[in-house]
This record gives C-alpha cells, structure tokens and sequence, in this order.
C-alpha cells in the first residue's frame, strides 16, 4: 500500500492535516493508501485552533513515506534542523513531496521548492516569494501539478491537490467517486483569485442555467455569444460576470471541462480516439492530442493505457 506521512509540524493548522488525512486515512476512502501522522518527536503538537494533536511518530516515520505531506502551520518560522534534514532526505530518497497552504515554506526552507513554480495562501504568496527568491511563487493557482514536489494554495485547496493526487495515482473515476462522498467537486478550474467572490456559477446568480446547459453540451462548438444568449446578456457582459464569479474565462473554462470529459470518456469508453475528440467539443483527434500533452504531457492512447488499468469502467 501507497505510505502516507504527514508532518505535523507545531502549530500545524488542523483544517489542513484534516484534509490528507481524511483523504488517505479513511476507510471509505480509494483504500489503496495507509496514513501515518507524525512530528519532529512523537506526542502532542499544538495547533493554531487551540487544542493539541498527538502524534504517534516521530521522524523516522519519513523514511518509510512513499508521499509526504507538510501541512500549513503558523507562524511562518523555518522549522528545526533535524526537521529539513528529515524532508531533504525523504526527497532525496525518492518521496513525493507536498504541502498544503503554507506548509509550502517548510518545503522552502528545506530548499526543495528552489528552481520550481510553487504556490500557497494568498496572502502569504508575497513574504513566500521574498524569504525564497530561487522559488517561482504563483499566488494565483490552486496547486502546482509537476512531480515529485506539488503544493498548494490556501486551505480547501488542499482538497484539490490530494484529489489530484488519487486521480494521478488511481485514475479520474476513483477521483470522481471520492469527490462525491466528500461533497465536493472533483476537478475545480480558475485560481486563487475567484474566492474573493464566488467559487462557481451558483443558484440566483443568472450562471448556473448556463453552466449546466453548456455541460450538456460540450459537443458543440460552443462560443461566448452562444453562452451569452442562454443567460440572455451581451457577450461582453457575459464575459465580464463569468470573470467575476468563477475568476476565468468562459472559453478557458469551456476547454478545460472538454479535457475533464475527454479524459473521463479514454477511461470508461471503447470510443475511438477520434470520436472523444467530436464527443467533447474538440474536433480532432489531433487536436485532442494538442491539448491533452499540454494539459498531462501524454497522448490519449498513453492516457487510456495507463488508467483504463487503475479503474473500472461504471456500469452501462
């Protein structure tokens, strides 16, 4: 089974060790993942909510971690030698190594994120990017995706990187099917920057009808003006609201939900590669090739290897 350590580091934000470990450590989760809490000694970590956690291990559980995860504490101090030392020798063993929030200096300070793109919080993406200048911060992403070293942004968006995680280690559907017993979607598009508004198009926004229509209807070459007239708008104001409720555009939105159900049709269907391009919206063949070595740096027929292996297609 797949190790999952997580380092409890003092305090640690309890919201954001609750995600991996509720993710990896349930029983009702994909089931293919052990969980291991640890800290720099074993025994109680105070968190930032006011309450101890106890950890059962401590450092040596990193040497048994195939996946590592930092989890954001505060305040932002670096953490102990022996604690760098332990993360640097889990990476250079071979370890998947992740943060959420701001567990992204702790990987910093480690000097793991040197030379990479990586994110956290927004609000602390600026003092990130100064304390580490070797390190490519993007405070607009909800999570880096390039292996072995991901972070992500604040918070729930460490929902977003351990489900990406279980989509890259068991494929979409088992994604997919762990999103819908958390409550939560499985795949959300846009940065950081559209929690200063709304996540997505909801109920009483004049979006959702045309979020849903649009889903239905993928397979068209959708356009703005088409979308603007569903929600009975100008384009231009369509664009203008759609920005502001979802922090993207509609067409970069369009494209990426084209790629979700590509994605999703290479693993569960038989179909030509040539007829998920049509089913979704992209045309060709060799435009879904385009886009899927952009998006996964892989060709669809390697995406259906790889996964149609992990997963099980849903009955008819």
């Amino acid at each position: 089974m797949h190790h999952v350590v997580a380092l409890a580091l003092p305090r640690v934000v309890a919201f954001d060790l609750a995600i991996p470990a509720q993710i990896f450590g349930d029983p009702g989760g994909p089931g293919a993942y052990r969980f291991t809490l640890c800290a720099a000694a074993a025994g109680p970590v105070p968190t930032t909510t006011g309450f101890d956690l106890v950890a059962p291990r401590g450092l040596d559980a990193l040497g048994e971690a195939d996946t590592v995860v930092v989890p954001g504490y505060q305040p932002l101090t670096p953490p102990e030698p022996p604690v760098l030392d332990a993360l640097r020798a889990a990476a250079a063993r071979g370890a998947r190594m992740v943060s959420v929030c701001t567990g992204a200096f702790a990987l910093a300070a480690a000097g793991l994120l040197d030379g990479r793109r990586a994110t956290t919080h927004w609000m602390d993406a600026d003092e990130l990017a100064r304390r580490h200048p070797l390190v490519d911060v993007d405070a607009d992403l909800l999570y880096t995706a390039r292996e072995p070293v991901l972070t992500s942004a604040g918070f729930a968006a460490g929902i977003d990187l351990c489900l990406h995680l279980v989509r890259e280690d068991h494929g979409a559907q088992a994604a997919a099917d762990l999103a819908r017993r958390l409550v939560v979607p499985a795949h959300r598009d846009g940065g950081q920057a559209q929690y200063l508004t709304r996540a997505m198009p909801t109920e009483g926004t004049g979006m959702a009808s045309v979020y849903a229509w649009a889903l239905q209807h993928l397979d068209r070459p959708l356009t703005v003006a088409d979308l603007a007239r569903q929600a009975a708008v100008s384009p231009r104001t369509f664009a203008r609201r759609f920005v502001a409720e979802t922090g993207t555009t509609p067409l970069r939105w369009l494209n990426g939900q084209r790629l979700q159900e590509a994605r999703r049709l290479l693993e569960a269907t038989d179909l030509s590669v040539e007829e998920v391009a049509r089913r979704c919206g992209l045309g060709t063949a060799t435009n879904l090739r385009l886009h899927l070595a952009r998006d996964a740096a892989t060709t669809p027929t390697g995406y259906r290897r790889t996964f149609r292996a992990r997963t099980t297609p849903p009955p008819a």
